[in-house]
Protein backbone atom coordinates (compact mmCIF):
# COMPACT_ATOMS: atom_id res chain seq x y z
CA UNK A 1 0.00 0.00 0.00
CA UNK A 2 3.03 2.09 0.92
CA UNK A 3 4.49 1.90 -2.79
CA UNK A 4 1.45 2.68 -4.44
CA UNK A 5 1.07 5.56 -2.28
CA UNK A 6 4.64 6.51 -3.37
CA UNK A 7 3.93 5.70 -6.97
CA UNK A 8 0.94 7.75 -6.99
CA UNK A 9 2.62 10.80 -5.60
CA UNK A 10 5.64 10.49 -7.56
CA UNK A 11 2.85 10.64 -11.26
CA UNK A 12 1.22 13.39 -9.60
CA UNK A 13 4.63 15.42 -9.52
CA UNK A 14 5.54 14.29 -12.89
CA UNK A 15 2.36 15.58 -14.18
CA UNK A 16 2.42 18.64 -12.49
CA UNK A 17 5.75 19.94 -13.35
CA UNK A 18 4.74 18.88 -17.27
CA UNK A 19 1.31 21.18 -16.53
CA UNK A 20 3.54 23.65 -14.97
CA UNK A 21 6.44 23.80 -18.30
CA UNK A 22 4.00 23.70 -20.99
CA UNK A 23 1.85 26.53 -19.45
CA UNK A 24 5.35 28.79 -18.55
CA UNK A 25 5.90 27.77 -22.46
CA UNK A 26 2.56 29.18 -23.47
CA UNK A 27 3.24 32.29 -21.08
CA UNK A 28 6.72 33.19 -22.66
CA UNK A 29 4.86 32.59 -26.62
CA UNK A 30 2.38 35.65 -25.07
CA UNK A 31 -0.54 33.24 -25.48
CA UNK A 32 -1.69 34.45 -21.81
CA UNK A 33 -5.47 33.54 -22.56
CA UNK A 34 -4.66 29.90 -23.81
CA UNK A 35 -2.43 29.67 -20.55
CA UNK A 36 -5.51 31.47 -18.59
CA UNK A 37 -7.86 28.50 -20.49
CA UNK A 38 -5.64 25.43 -19.28
CA UNK A 39 -5.06 26.90 -15.86
CA UNK A 40 -8.97 27.30 -15.21
CA UNK A 41 -9.56 24.06 -16.46
CA UNK A 42 -6.60 22.34 -14.21
CA UNK A 43 -8.23 24.48 -11.27
CA UNK A 44 -11.96 23.46 -11.67
CA UNK A 45 -11.45 20.21 -9.70
CA UNK A 46 -9.26 20.25 -6.56
CA UNK A 47 -7.55 23.36 -6.52
CA UNK A 48 -7.05 23.34 -2.68
CA UNK A 49 -4.76 20.86 -3.35
CA UNK A 50 -0.77 21.87 -2.90
CA UNK A 51 0.09 20.78 -6.46
CA UNK A 52 -1.75 23.40 -7.57
CA UNK A 53 0.11 26.05 -5.98
CA UNK A 54 2.40 26.66 -9.50
CA UNK A 55 -0.96 26.93 -11.34
CA UNK A 56 -2.64 29.29 -9.53
CA UNK A 57 0.63 31.65 -9.65
CA UNK A 58 0.97 30.94 -13.45
CA UNK A 59 -3.25 32.41 -13.56
CA UNK A 60 -2.03 35.11 -12.15
CA UNK A 61 1.06 35.84 -14.19
CA UNK A 62 -0.84 35.07 -17.15
CA UNK A 63 -3.70 37.20 -16.15
CA UNK A 64 -1.99 40.46 -15.17
CA UNK A 65 -0.03 40.28 -18.45
CA UNK A 66 -2.99 40.10 -20.62
CA UNK A 67 -4.56 42.49 -18.62
CA UNK A 68 -1.59 45.46 -19.34
CA UNK A 69 -1.22 44.23 -23.00
CA UNK A 70 -4.81 45.00 -23.39
CA UNK A 71 -4.84 48.16 -22.13
CA UNK A 72 -1.91 49.20 -23.45
CA UNK A 73 -3.61 48.29 -26.97
CA UNK A 74 -6.63 50.31 -26.09
CA UNK A 75 -5.03 53.58 -25.06
CA UNK A 76 -2.44 53.55 -27.96
CA UNK A 77 -5.85 53.27 -30.14
CA UNK A 78 -7.48 55.92 -28.39
CA UNK A 79 -4.45 58.29 -29.16
CA UNK A 80 -4.66 57.57 -32.53
CA UNK A 81 -8.51 58.64 -32.80
CA UNK A 82 -9.24 56.95 -35.54
CA UNK A 83 -13.03 55.87 -35.94
CA UNK A 84 -11.94 52.63 -37.66
CA UNK A 85 -10.31 51.89 -34.33
CA UNK A 86 -13.67 52.22 -32.20
CA UNK A 87 -14.57 48.18 -33.14
CA UNK A 88 -11.49 47.13 -31.77
CA UNK A 89 -11.32 49.01 -28.92
CA UNK A 90 -14.43 47.68 -28.19
CA UNK A 91 -13.49 44.16 -29.09
CA UNK A 92 -10.73 44.66 -26.57
CA UNK A 93 -13.31 45.49 -23.66
CA UNK A 94 -15.10 42.92 -24.32
CA UNK A 95 -11.89 40.41 -23.85
CA UNK A 96 -10.94 42.40 -21.26
CA UNK A 97 -14.06 41.87 -19.23
CA UNK A 98 -14.75 38.03 -20.62
CA UNK A 99 -11.25 37.67 -18.73
CA UNK A 100 -12.67 38.18 -15.47
CA UNK A 101 -15.82 36.54 -16.02
CA UNK A 102 -14.01 33.40 -16.73
CA UNK A 103 -12.09 33.20 -13.67
CA UNK A 104 -14.49 34.54 -10.94
CA UNK A 105 -16.46 31.16 -10.37
CA UNK A 106 -13.11 29.53 -9.51
CA UNK A 107 -12.17 32.16 -7.18
CA UNK A 108 -11.06 32.53 -4.19
CA UNK A 109 -7.94 30.94 -4.59
CA UNK A 110 -5.08 30.16 -1.94
CA UNK A 111 -1.38 29.55 -2.01
CA UNK A 112 -0.26 28.24 1.35
CA UNK A 113 -2.88 29.39 2.77
CA UNK A 114 -2.34 33.01 1.45
CA UNK A 115 -5.33 34.52 -0.97
CA UNK A 116 -3.98 35.46 -4.24
CA UNK A 117 -5.31 38.55 -5.29
CA UNK A 118 -6.61 39.08 -9.09
CA UNK A 119 -7.94 43.02 -9.51
CA UNK A 120 -10.86 42.99 -11.72
CA UNK A 121 -11.92 46.65 -13.15
CA UNK A 122 -15.82 47.64 -14.41
CA UNK A 123 -15.73 48.65 -18.07
CA UNK A 124 -19.17 48.67 -18.10
CA UNK A 125 -18.95 51.97 -18.92
CA UNK A 126 -15.98 52.05 -21.91
CA UNK A 127 -18.28 48.61 -22.93
CA UNK A 128 -21.31 50.67 -23.60
CA UNK A 129 -19.30 53.75 -25.11
CA UNK A 130 -17.15 51.99 -27.49
CA UNK A 131 -20.57 49.83 -28.61
CA UNK A 132 -22.39 52.72 -29.45
CA UNK A 133 -19.50 54.43 -30.96
CA UNK A 134 -18.31 51.08 -33.00
CA UNK A 135 -21.59 50.60 -33.99
CA UNK A 136 -22.18 54.12 -35.83
CA UNK A 137 -18.98 53.21 -37.29
CA UNK A 138 -19.83 50.49 -38.98
CA UNK A 139 -23.30 51.21 -39.82
CA UNK A 140 -21.81 54.25 -41.53
CA UNK A 141 -19.79 52.07 -43.79
CA UNK A 142 -22.29 49.95 -44.58
CA UNK A 143 -24.27 52.52 -45.45
CA UNK A 144 -21.75 53.61 -47.73
CA UNK A 145 -21.28 50.27 -49.04
CA UNK A 146 -25.20 49.74 -49.97
CA UNK A 147 -24.90 53.07 -52.41
CA UNK A 148 -22.77 50.92 -54.75
CA UNK A 149 -23.51 48.56 -57.82
CA UNK A 150 -20.93 46.25 -56.70
CA UNK A 151 -22.55 42.94 -55.37
CA UNK A 152 -19.02 42.63 -53.45
CA UNK A 153 -19.76 45.98 -51.53
CA UNK A 154 -23.36 44.65 -50.80
CA UNK A 155 -21.98 41.21 -49.15
CA UNK A 156 -19.27 43.48 -47.28
CA UNK A 157 -22.03 45.98 -46.50
CA UNK A 158 -23.97 42.86 -44.72
CA UNK A 159 -21.20 41.55 -43.13
CA UNK A 160 -20.78 44.88 -40.98
CA UNK A 161 -24.28 44.73 -40.33
CA UNK A 162 -24.23 41.59 -39.14
CA UNK A 163 -20.95 43.15 -36.72
CA UNK A 164 -23.52 45.49 -35.17
CA UNK A 165 -26.42 42.86 -34.68
CA UNK A 166 -24.21 40.69 -32.52
CA UNK A 167 -22.74 43.62 -30.36
CA UNK A 168 -25.65 46.27 -30.32
CA UNK A 169 -29.17 44.32 -31.37
CA UNK A 170 -31.68 46.12 -32.89
CA UNK A 171 -29.50 48.78 -33.53
CA UNK A 172 -31.21 52.32 -35.79
CA UNK A 173 -32.90 50.39 -38.98
CA UNK A 174 -29.87 47.62 -39.00
CA UNK A 175 -32.41 44.60 -39.77
CA UNK A 176 -33.70 46.46 -42.65
CA UNK A 177 -31.06 46.98 -44.03
CA UNK A 178 -29.61 43.83 -43.29
CA UNK A 179 -32.70 42.24 -45.81
CA UNK A 180 -31.71 44.98 -48.46
CA UNK A 181 -27.70 44.05 -48.19
CA UNK A 182 -28.23 40.35 -48.51
CA UNK A 183 -30.83 40.83 -51.44
CA UNK A 184 -28.61 43.13 -53.29
CA UNK A 185 -25.93 40.96 -53.09
CA UNK A 186 -27.36 37.85 -54.32
CA UNK A 187 -26.44 36.34 -57.47
CA UNK A 188 -29.80 35.25 -59.32
CA UNK A 189 -29.54 32.45 -61.62
CA UNK A 190 -32.29 31.58 -64.17
CA UNK A 191 -32.45 27.89 -65.45
CA UNK A 192 -33.54 26.60 -68.81
CA UNK A 193 -33.69 22.84 -69.70
CA UNK A 194 -32.31 22.20 -73.18
CA UNK A 195 -33.15 19.17 -75.19
CA UNK A 196 -30.71 18.03 -78.47
CA UNK A 197 -31.42 14.40 -78.17
CA UNK A 198 -33.98 13.87 -80.39
CA UNK A 199 -36.11 12.05 -77.74
CA UNK A 200 -39.09 13.61 -75.66
CA UNK A 201 -38.09 14.42 -72.27
CA UNK A 202 -40.66 13.55 -69.50
CA UNK A 203 -42.57 15.92 -67.76
CA UNK A 204 -41.83 14.87 -64.95
CA UNK A 205 -37.90 14.54 -65.04
CA UNK A 206 -38.44 18.29 -66.09
CA UNK A 207 -40.20 19.09 -63.32
CA UNK A 208 -38.29 17.13 -60.65
CA UNK A 209 -34.86 18.49 -61.53
CA UNK A 210 -36.38 21.66 -61.66
CA UNK A 211 -37.45 21.85 -58.15
CA UNK A 212 -34.83 23.31 -56.37
CA UNK A 213 -36.71 23.41 -53.05
CA UNK A 214 -35.95 19.57 -52.92
CA UNK A 215 -32.23 20.02 -53.14
CA UNK A 216 -31.41 21.09 -49.92
CA UNK A 217 -28.92 24.27 -51.43
CA UNK A 218 -27.25 25.91 -48.91
CA UNK A 219 -25.93 28.85 -50.58
CA UNK A 220 -26.11 32.34 -48.50
CA UNK A 221 -25.75 34.61 -52.05
CA UNK A 222 -27.00 32.28 -54.32
CA UNK A 223 -30.88 31.86 -55.81
CA UNK A 224 -31.88 29.38 -58.26
CA UNK A 225 -35.10 29.99 -60.97
CA UNK A 226 -36.65 27.58 -62.91
CA UNK A 227 -38.91 30.39 -64.07
CA UNK A 228 -38.02 34.20 -64.50
CA UNK A 229 -39.44 36.51 -62.10
CA UNK A 230 -40.67 39.79 -63.88
CA UNK A 231 -38.09 42.64 -63.19
CA UNK A 232 -35.91 40.81 -62.01
CA UNK A 233 -31.96 41.19 -63.17
CA UNK A 234 -30.56 37.97 -63.40
CA UNK A 235 -26.92 37.39 -63.44
CA UNK A 236 -26.41 34.10 -64.63
CA UNK A 237 -27.80 31.47 -66.62
CA UNK A 238 -27.52 27.83 -66.27
CA UNK A 239 -28.29 25.57 -68.94
CA UNK A 240 -29.33 21.97 -68.67
CA UNK A 241 -28.71 20.74 -72.01
CA UNK A 242 -29.17 17.24 -72.80
CA UNK A 243 -26.83 15.77 -75.78
CA UNK A 244 -28.52 12.35 -75.73
CA UNK A 245 -30.56 9.78 -74.59
CA UNK A 246 -30.34 6.32 -75.36
CA UNK A 247 -32.81 3.62 -74.95
CA UNK A 248 -31.55 -0.21 -75.69
CA UNK A 249 -33.99 -2.70 -77.03
CA UNK A 250 -36.27 -4.66 -74.49
CA UNK A 251 -33.82 -8.17 -74.28
CA UNK A 252 -34.72 -11.52 -72.98
CA UNK A 253 -31.68 -13.69 -72.25
CA UNK A 254 -32.15 -17.63 -71.74
CA UNK A 255 -30.51 -20.27 -69.34
CA UNK A 256 -30.93 -24.06 -69.47
CA UNK A 257 -29.19 -25.93 -66.77
CA UNK A 258 -29.24 -29.50 -65.43
CA UNK A 259 -28.39 -29.62 -61.95
CA UNK A 260 -27.53 -33.62 -60.05
CA UNK A 261 -26.75 -33.80 -56.86
CA UNK A 262 -26.09 -36.62 -54.40
CA UNK A 263 -28.78 -36.21 -51.16
CA UNK A 264 -29.36 -37.85 -47.81
CA UNK A 265 -32.75 -39.24 -48.35
CA UNK A 266 -33.73 -41.00 -45.13
CA UNK A 267 -32.28 -43.84 -43.18
CA UNK A 268 -31.18 -47.28 -44.31
CA UNK A 269 -29.63 -50.45 -42.13
CA UNK A 270 -25.91 -51.15 -42.75
CA UNK A 271 -25.60 -54.39 -44.79
CA UNK A 272 -22.10 -56.31 -44.76
CA UNK A 273 -21.45 -59.52 -47.00
CA UNK A 274 -25.46 -59.37 -47.39
CA UNK A 275 -26.10 -59.53 -43.57
CA UNK A 276 -27.10 -56.85 -41.58
CA UNK A 277 -25.04 -55.13 -38.71
CA UNK A 278 -25.49 -54.88 -35.26
CA UNK A 279 -23.59 -52.63 -32.48
CA UNK A 280 -22.39 -54.49 -29.09
CA UNK A 281 -25.91 -54.19 -27.80
CA UNK A 282 -27.92 -55.81 -30.72
CA UNK A 283 -29.54 -52.92 -32.36
CA UNK A 284 -29.03 -52.79 -35.99
CA UNK A 285 -26.47 -49.90 -37.12
CA UNK A 286 -28.21 -47.16 -39.71
CA UNK A 287 -26.46 -44.86 -42.08
CA UNK A 288 -27.73 -42.28 -44.20
CA UNK A 289 -29.78 -43.34 -47.61
CA UNK A 290 -27.69 -41.03 -50.24
CA UNK A 291 -30.03 -40.64 -53.55
CA UNK A 292 -29.16 -39.04 -56.56
CA UNK A 293 -31.75 -36.28 -58.09
CA UNK A 294 -31.94 -34.41 -61.10
CA UNK A 295 -33.20 -31.20 -61.66
CA UNK A 296 -33.44 -29.18 -65.29
CA UNK A 297 -33.39 -24.99 -64.57
CA UNK A 298 -34.70 -22.39 -67.29
CA UNK A 299 -33.34 -19.04 -66.38
CA UNK A 300 -35.14 -15.88 -68.26
CA UNK A 301 -33.20 -12.61 -67.76
CA UNK A 302 -34.89 -9.48 -68.55
CA UNK A 303 -32.49 -6.56 -69.35
CA UNK A 304 -33.21 -3.04 -70.48
CA UNK A 305 -31.10 0.26 -70.12
CA UNK A 306 -31.25 4.17 -70.59
CA UNK A 307 -28.33 6.53 -70.93
CA UNK A 308 -28.83 10.34 -70.85
CA UNK A 309 -25.77 12.80 -71.10
CA UNK A 310 -25.22 16.17 -71.65
CA UNK A 311 -24.15 19.14 -69.28
CA UNK A 312 -24.74 22.47 -67.29
CA UNK A 313 -23.23 25.22 -68.69
CA UNK A 314 -22.78 28.57 -66.70
CA UNK A 315 -23.39 31.89 -68.70
CA UNK A 316 -22.39 35.19 -67.47
CA UNK A 317 -25.54 37.53 -68.80
CA UNK A 318 -23.92 40.82 -68.43
CA UNK A 319 -21.08 40.31 -70.18
CA UNK A 320 -22.76 37.06 -72.36
CA UNK A 321 -19.73 34.97 -72.14
CA UNK A 322 -19.23 31.32 -71.02
CA UNK A 323 -18.05 30.68 -67.76
CA UNK A 324 -17.84 26.95 -66.95
CA UNK A 325 -19.22 23.89 -68.34
CA UNK A 326 -19.41 20.73 -66.45
CA UNK A 327 -20.46 17.37 -67.96
CA UNK A 328 -22.97 14.96 -66.86
CA UNK A 329 -24.22 11.26 -67.45
CA UNK A 330 -26.46 8.90 -65.62
CA UNK A 331 -27.60 5.20 -66.53
CA UNK A 332 -30.36 3.40 -65.35
CA UNK A 333 -30.83 -0.36 -66.00
CA UNK A 334 -33.81 -2.51 -65.63
CA UNK A 335 -32.72 -5.91 -64.54
CA UNK A 336 -35.09 -9.31 -63.99
CA UNK A 337 -34.64 -12.72 -63.47
CA UNK A 338 -37.18 -15.51 -62.77
CA UNK A 339 -36.49 -19.00 -63.90
CA UNK A 340 -39.03 -22.28 -63.86
CA UNK A 341 -37.63 -25.76 -62.79
CA UNK A 342 -38.61 -29.55 -63.58
CA UNK A 343 -37.36 -32.49 -61.64
CA UNK A 344 -36.36 -32.63 -58.04
CA UNK A 345 -35.47 -29.40 -56.70
CA UNK A 346 -33.19 -30.22 -54.34
CA UNK A 347 -30.47 -30.51 -56.84
CA UNK A 348 -30.64 -26.90 -57.41
CA UNK A 349 -27.59 -24.58 -55.81
CA UNK A 350 -29.14 -22.46 -52.98
CA UNK A 351 -28.65 -19.44 -55.04
CA UNK A 352 -30.95 -20.65 -57.72
CA UNK A 353 -33.98 -20.97 -55.91
CA UNK A 354 -35.41 -17.67 -55.38
CA UNK A 355 -35.58 -16.47 -59.16
CA UNK A 356 -37.81 -19.71 -59.32
CA UNK A 357 -40.31 -17.69 -57.21
CA UNK A 358 -40.38 -14.23 -59.39
CA UNK A 359 -42.44 -14.20 -62.65
CA UNK A 360 -42.20 -12.16 -66.05
CA UNK A 361 -43.17 -8.65 -65.60
CA UNK A 362 -43.53 -6.19 -68.34
CA UNK A 363 -40.97 -3.87 -69.70
CA UNK A 364 -41.04 -0.45 -68.08
CA UNK A 365 -41.82 1.70 -70.97
CA UNK A 366 -38.80 4.14 -72.39
CA UNK A 367 -40.29 6.99 -70.87
CA UNK A 368 -40.35 5.51 -67.30
CA UNK A 369 -36.61 4.57 -68.30
CA UNK A 370 -35.87 7.75 -68.97
CA UNK A 371 -37.37 8.96 -65.61
CA UNK A 372 -35.92 6.73 -63.62
CA UNK A 373 -32.44 8.13 -64.36
CA UNK A 374 -33.49 11.42 -62.72
CA UNK A 375 -32.56 10.71 -59.15
CA UNK A 376 -28.98 10.26 -59.97
CA UNK A 377 -29.18 13.32 -62.52
CA UNK A 378 -30.48 15.59 -59.47
CA UNK A 379 -27.57 14.30 -57.23
CA UNK A 380 -25.10 15.49 -59.65
CA UNK A 381 -26.57 18.68 -60.11
CA UNK A 382 -26.91 19.47 -56.46
CA UNK A 383 -23.18 18.50 -56.46
CA UNK A 384 -22.51 21.22 -58.82
CA UNK A 385 -24.65 24.03 -57.84
CA UNK A 386 -23.24 23.26 -53.94
CA UNK A 387 -19.48 22.93 -54.87
CA UNK A 388 -19.60 25.65 -57.86
CA UNK A 389 -18.72 29.32 -57.13
CA UNK A 390 -19.99 32.12 -59.48
CA UNK A 391 -17.29 34.16 -58.24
Amino acid sequence: MKKVLIATTVLLLVVSCSTRRQMEKTISYGNYDKAILEAIEKLKVNKDRKGKNNIIILLQDAFQKAKERDVNQINLLKKDSNPESFIHIFDTYSNLNNRQERIKPILPLYVNNKKINFVFDNYSNELIQYKNSASLQLYNNATSLLNSNNKDDFRNAYGLLSNIEDINPNYKDVRNLLKLAHSKGIDYVLVDMINDSQKVIPTRLESDLLNFSSYGLDNFWVEYHSKAVENLAYDYNMRVNFRSINVSPEQIKERHVIKEKQITDGKKDLIKNGKVVKDSLGNVIKIDNLKTVRCEYYEFAQFKAAQVTGNIEYINLNTNQLVDVFPITSEFVFNHVYATATGDRRALDSNLLPFLDNRVIPFPSEEQMIYDTAEDLKMQLKNIINSYSLN
